[in-house]
């Protein structure tokens, strides 16, 4: 696959004004952040319907069910955020969505599995990501950069030498780039945390693990459901990227993986600079 450099400078152009957002929430302070991944849950919500919509045309998806999830997305990281009870989001809210989902007249049972899906795919992934926020800017800081350079790397290795195709799913994905950008992610980590004061050389390594590992099943299971909805892009909000879930499809499914390990191995850690 050659390296076709119009879009490669339409993707880079548009990726530094993103990196530039980007960099301003996770840096400035906890509110920056939270309004930064509230941002992005009401757009992945948007788009996560609106693919469910073409997925399933017959399915009438009414405006109150997707801003009531919205509404429960935002309420939960507001929680989170605050320092309040993360269980009390868990159990009250999504039972009132998957209840009126239940009680819909017209395809109460697609109503539900899309409201499940809405809730476990993109709001928990998120509000997992404030909460590694709180235990230290430098786990969700570093989680972002590893996804960021395993996408950059494996899409350089795989146009310059990718001859074998990786899955049916994403056609322009080869093993040579996957490996490659595995391979450099986890070459980035490992020379991050030997030089880092923060954590261990181990926990760098894990995190470019969960970046490179369950970053890619993210990017293959988001391009299912688009080929399933029979669409290139989830949305267009970013030239040469797409939509919102294309660009954090990787994320939502490395989050769960970064947040069990670091919420066991890796303890809070207060950085005053930050």
């Amino acid at each position: 696959m050659a390296l076709h450099w119009p879009t490669f400078f339409t993707r880079l152009g548009s990726a530094i004004v993103f990196s530039i957002i980007m960099m301003v929430g996770l840096l400035w302070n906890v509110w920056a952040f939270f309004a930064l991944i509230a941002i992005i849950q009401v757009l992945c919500v948007r788009e996560y319907f609106g693919l469910m919509q073409k997925m399933f045309p017959e399915i009438i998806i009414p405006r109150n069910i997707v801003w009531g999830v919205q509404t429960f997305g935002l309420l939960l990281l507001l929680l989170i955020t605050l320092g309040g009870h993360f269980g009390v989001g868990i159990l009250f809210f999504p039972a009132l969505l998957l209840l009126s989902g239940l009680l819909h007249k017209s395809g109460s049972v697609h109503l539900f599995m899309m409201l499940t899906g809405c809730i476990v795919y993109v709001i928990f992934p998120l509000s997992l990501l404030l909460m590694l926020r709180l235990i230290s800017i430098m786990i969700p800081l570093a989680l972002v950069l590893m996804i960021w350079m395993n996408d950059t790397m494996a899409y350089l290795v795989g146009s310059f030498i990718g001859k074998t195709p990786f899955s049916k799913i994403s056609p322009k994905k080869t093993w040579e780039g996957t490996v490659g950008g595995a391979l450099l992610t986890l070459i980035g980590a490992a020379i991050w945390g030997y030089f880092s004061p923060y954590y261990h050389l181990v926990d760098w390594i894990v995190l470019g693990l969960c970046a490179s590992i369950a970053g890619t099943a993210g990017d293959l299971f988001e391009s299912k459901l688009k080929r399933i909805a029979n669409v290139k892009d989830s949305g267009s909000i970013m030239p040469g990227h797409g939509g919102a879930l294309d660009r954090f499809d990787s994320l939502l499914l490395a989050t769960p993986f970064a947040f069990s390990y670091a919420a066991v191995f890796m303890p809070k850690l207060s950085l005053l600079i930050f």
